[in-house]
């Protein structure tokens, strides 16, 4: 059974959770002028011609937010990767560090913020601030590529389901340990793929832990939940 939260009830003899994850967004002037016109939170092919030959800045210090920087280098006119960070490699792959440093089209500013971004009807302009010293330097930019984390849409299933340490559902092999404690896993069988912790229970999408985060992939992921449901209810 499923309770909404002006208290409708639902049952259902399997469930599909695709609830995604919200993308963490820059606190700073000028954000909400230019989400969705001028900022993006993923680097795709799509992202990269909408700003061909143009400056871009990308903000994060992970392994997204390094291959967003690499991809956009064979793309816009320069590419400079923002972090908080004092060292590139603090969060990111060593191999992927590397790429980047060596690549003559990405300028790294390791323990940098964004303050502000300025533009008219598009970004121009995106001012950064050295942690260290409190200057502030302006960057020309035509796109800011945001890669800050997410969180993900499950706090209402804590307690519920099995989540990874940050929150995400996790699914098959890892929902429910092949030794060791099951708790709230009734049945005498691995999960299937996308199943979770519990029986019929299953997550498609950016909800779900160790997803690939892209739109492709979520509907891919629903569309083997729905086979996978069909397989359920037929056991």
């Amino acid at each position: 059974m499923i309770t909404l939260d002006d208290g409708t009830e639902s049952c259902a003899p399997a469930v599909v959770i695709a609830t995604g994850a919200r993308y963490r967004r820059l606190d700073v002037p000028g954000m909400d002028r230019f989400d969705g016109v001028s900022v993006y939170y993923a680097a795709t092919l799509t992202e990269a011609q909408l700003c061909y030959r143009d400056p871009v800045v990308v903000v994060g210090g992970g392994n997204s937010a390094g291959q967003a920087a690499v991809f956009l280098a064979g793309h816009a006119a320069a590419v400079r990767l923002v972090l908080r960070e004092p060292d590139l490699g603090a969060n990111m792959s060593r191999y992927l560090a590397d790429q980047i440093e060596r690549n003559p089209d990405i300028e790294v500013l390791p323990g940098h913020e964004v303050r502000e971004l300025v533009g008219d009807t598009v970004l121009e302009t995106v001012v950064v601030e050295d942690n260290t010293t409190g200057e502030r330097r302006p960057l020309d930019a035509r796109a800011l590529f945001v890669f800050i984390g997410a969180q993900p849409r499950a706090n209402w299933l804590a307690g519920r389901l099995a989540l990874d340490d940050s929150g995400y559902v996790l699914t098959g092999p890892d929902a429910v340990p092949a030794n060791g404690d099951r708790p709230g896993w009734d049945v005498n069988r691995p999960p299937f793929l996308l199943e979770s912790s519990r029986p019929g229970v299953f997550a498609v999408g950016d909800v779900r832990s160790g997803s690939i985060k892209r739109m492709a992939s979520a509907v891919g992921e629903g569309s083997m939940a729905v086979r996978l449901v069909h397989e359920y209810l037929a056991r």
